[in-house]
């Protein structure tokens, strides 16, 4: 009799270092998420958080380690993979409509010659009224307010149908009322047997939503099911220890940086 052979993590980060020039940012991080759940990453302002996202995305080159998706790299899986990124990287001016944004997701599983056709404007419909924003599809996406903003990006992740999601502080400089919203819409989405990452600032709802988290200051300093990584001695190791890591770290970027 055969035994079935282990599956992958959904997502595994491997000895990942990012450092903008001599700066370190991530250093050393090594974590692994093997099933679908409701993940937080957590940790100070400046502590790499964003950084780990855009380098599992591609985003900002690493200086060492890999990381993958379903036991492969991001560019054999990138339809299963998407991302809502911070609202303050976003042109809000650009002529373009609520509907035109959501459609967006659609593009990855068209190609690059093909058209959203009724399917796709369908499923884009779907993915608005999913977020509460289906009456609002021919407004102009400046003329939103902050949280509709945020609503509508995670629809256009919506409109991917992707089986992991990467979120960049979609809660920051959003109202109480839209948190929730979409912390339900992602809450659904785990339920549905996906993997939701999300870059987040507030302890609060940390230990109310997620259902495992990881607390970052540059390195991994926990991770686990949150009641149990969310304790008071790792949080002051997370959010008292950054001056001491940084010049150690520091320290160790300048020393690589003179290795021949």
């Amino acid at each position: 009799m055969s035994v079935p052979l282990a599956q992958p993590p959904l997502v595994e980060f491997h000895d990942v270092t990012v450092a903008y020039g001599r700066r370190p940012v991530v250093w050393h991080v090594d974590l692994a998420i093997e099933s679908p759940c409701l993940f937080g990453i957590i940790g100070p302002n400046g502590a790499g958080k964003s950084t780990l996202l855009k380098a599992a995305l591609g985003l900002v080159p690493l200086v060492g380690g890999d990381v993958r998706f379903f036991g492969r790299p991001l560019r054999d899986v990138r339809t299963r993979v998407g991302y809502v990124p911070q609202r303050e990287t976003v042109d809000w001016d650009f002529p373009v409509s609520v509907m035109d944004v959501v459609l967006m997701g659609t593009y990855g599983r068209l190609g690059w010659f093909r058209r959203p056709g009724p399917r796709e404007r369908r499923l884009a419909g779907e993915s608005l009224d999913r977020v509460g924003l289906a009456d609002v599809a021919g407004r102009q996406i400046g003329r939103l307010s902050g949280g509709q903003q945020q609503r509508v990006f995670l629809a256009r992740a919506l409109a991917q149908q992707a089986d992991v999601y990467l979120l960049d502080e979609p809660m920051a400089g959003v109202d109480v009322r839209s948190q929730e919203g979409i912390f339900r819409v992602l809450a659904e989405l785990r339920g549905e047997g996906r993997l939701v990452i999300v870059v987040h600032h507030d302890l609060r709802t940390a230990a109310e939503w997620f259902d495992r988290v990881a607390l970052v200051d540059m390195r991994l300093v926990a991770a686990g099911a949150t009641a149990e990584v969310l304790t008071p001695a790792n949080l002051r190791r997370t959010y008292a220890g950054q001056l001491e890591i940084l010049d150690e770290v520091g320290r160790a970027v300048a020393e690589r940086g003179r290795t021949p």
